[in-house]
């Protein structure tokens, strides 16, 4: 069990994002549930930090503005004292539409959530990590980001830019005590598949040898791994969860 480590999980009011933040709490860590939710944000805190309320504390934040991210990382600071861990979890699946009817509106919605707010929040925690000599930073990617998903183009090009992302900071910031890595899920059960049709569920599921869809504690687990001292050789990769869809 890790003590005094701090760590930000986007978008961890629910799905995904509240499982990482779950596992990280009881894995010894300090946790920042951030989230535009701000109510959601700060009942999830509440529900995982049990005993001791100083292990989660919540944050309202939207990762498309730079200054709310600047806020959220001086708040931790704040808070907290330091910030060790980020997990950019933060996502929107968007329409499912054929690229020529996808709505232009709709493209810059979610490529601003899921990918410019990933860049986002890097940009603010880094001059923490970098003055500490110190971080792991784990970015929330998609199987769409590599094999894409049809009828999804903006949801698909925005999680392969995350990947590139990922691998392109990883290299900046190899030599300086700071590792950044993404995991790539294949269909997750979330409250995300309620944006989706059945039809575009059922294609996803169908790529999947396993033939179920995952489990948020189980992305938490790789993630938790991640963030960990344990990771110590491992950086700018992107790690599949996928059932065994991934190819490459």
């Amino acid at each position: 069990m890790v003590r005094d480590r701090v760590a930000i999980v986007t978008g961890a009011a629910q799905g995904i994002g509240k499982a990482i933040a779950s596992r990280l709490v009881h894995g010894g860590y300090t946790v920042c549930v951030a989230d535009i939710d701000g109510n959601g944000a700060f009942e999830t805190a509440l529900a995982i930090a049990g005993d001791n309320a100083v292990n989660a504390f919540a944050v309202r934040v939207d990762v498309c503005d730079t200054e709310s991210t600047r806020e959220l990382a001086r708040l931790v600071v704040e808070r907290a004292g330091r910030i060790d861990v980020l997990v950019n979890n933060a996502g929107i699946a968007g329409r499912a539409a054929p690229l020529n009817e996808y709505p232009e509106p709709e493209w810059a919605r979610v490529l601003a959530v899921n990918l410019t707010g990933v860049f986002n929040c890097c940009r603010t925690v880094l001059p923490s990590m970098l003055a500490q000599g110190s971080g792991r930073i784990v970015n929330v990617a998609s199987i769409a980001g590599k094999e894409g998903n049809p009828n999804m183009c903006a949801y698909s090009a925005s999680k392969a830019g995350v990947i590139g992302l990922t691998k392109s900071l990883a290299k900046e910031v190899a030599t300086r005590g700071i590792l950044v890595n993404c995991v790539t899920p294949a269909v997750i059960e979330t409250g995300i598949l309620s944006q989706l049709t059945d039809e575009a569920v059922k294609y996803m599921v169908s790529k999947i040898p396993m033939s179920r869809v995952g489990q948020p504690e189980e992305v938490a687990e790789l993630v938790a791994w991640l963030a960990s001292d344990q990771c110590t050789f491992s950086t700018g990769a992107v790690f599949d969860i996928s059932g065994g869809r991934a190819t490459y």
